[in-house]
């Protein structure tokens, strides 16, 4: 299921041009859940019903690895920070996904550790999102080609929110291929900020898929920024997009801000009822 792009008057500069992918519209929700199936299905198909799964997750993928699993008989275990929203919680545990918590001080890196550990010691087996080469793989099959496609090749920025990496990954090296000069820009967070979905991992954590070569500049996004134009996207737009988007539409109104004649497309990379118990909505 092929995704739309779309147009964000709101959001766009004179004389440049700014599209949203709204990935957010793949079931069941998140950009890190598209191509769940293309990105693990080589490795899904090979484990038996009954078998044991264990993934770290801010909430996106492990989402629809719950779902995956119940529809093909896995126990999931699924690792996150505590103070991540209970829709996430919520969801998993509907697809009979069981939750381990971790400290929120201990962030993501804790949740990696802990899975690694219950891998080593045999109580499962670990997808691993951060460095299972079909996660990218799957962006360069999928959502890089349908960007190109919506946009007429005319591409010149690509702006993308960095967790796992795996989606700013697979679109540079498509993107690459097709024109050399269109430009990968990496979002991460400012110093300080908590926003699901945008990491900046310290270097013993970045993900074993991320090529620091395919991403020509990165630019900080604040956790006030990110949760404004989140807002902003519902109230202006009508799109119900989570705080990670909201963070890398800020940083592509940015960019556009510099230019002229360019056409920049980001990635709604969530939904906003998500964050709906977070208080970043209106009440």
């Amino acid at each position: 299921m092929a995704a739309p792009t779309i147009h964000v008057d709101v959001v766009s500069a004179e004389a440049s041009i700014f599209s949203g992918e709204a990935e957010f519209v793949v079931l069941p929700g998140e950009a890190g859940e598209l191509g769940i199936y293309p990105r693990h299905t080589p490795l899904i198909t090979r484990i038996k019903p009954g078998a044991v799964l264990i993934e770290p997750t801010s909430g996106n993928t492990g989402i629809a690895l719950a779902m995956a699993a119940a529809i093909r008989g896995y126990r999931m275990v699924l690792i996150m920070p505590e103070h991540l929203s209970a829709e996430r919680r919520q969801t998993m545990r509907a697809f009979g996904a069981e939750i381990i918590l971790t400290p929120q001080k201990g962030g993501m890196e804790a949740a990696r550790d802990l899975a690694e550990e219950m891998v080593r010691q045999g109580k499962g087996i670990m997808l691993d999102q951060f460095a299972n080469p079909d996660n990218p793989l799957a962006h360069y099959e999928t959502t890089g080609p349908e960007i190109w496609r919506d946009t007429g090749g005319r591409i010149t920025h690509f702006v993308s929110s960095m967790g796992t990496t795996g989606t700013i990954m697979g679109c540079s090296r498509f993107f690459k291929e097709k024109n050399a000069k269109i430009q990968i820009i990496g979002c991460q967070p400012e110093e300080g900020a908590q926003i699901p979905g945008i990491r900046k991992w310290p270097e013993a954590y970045m993900p074993k898929i991320y090529d620091k070569s395919r991403v020509d500049r990165l630019e900080t996004v604040s956790q006030a920024d990110a949760e404004e134009m989140a807002r902003r996207l519902a109230s202006e737009e009508g799109v119900f997009a989570g705080i990670s988007s909201g963070g890398a539409v800020a940083v592509a109104l940015r960019i556009a801000n510099e230019l002229k004649n360019a056409i920049i497309v980001t990635i709604i990379c969530d939904r906003g009822d998500r964050y709906l118990s977070t208080g970043v909505f209106p009440d």
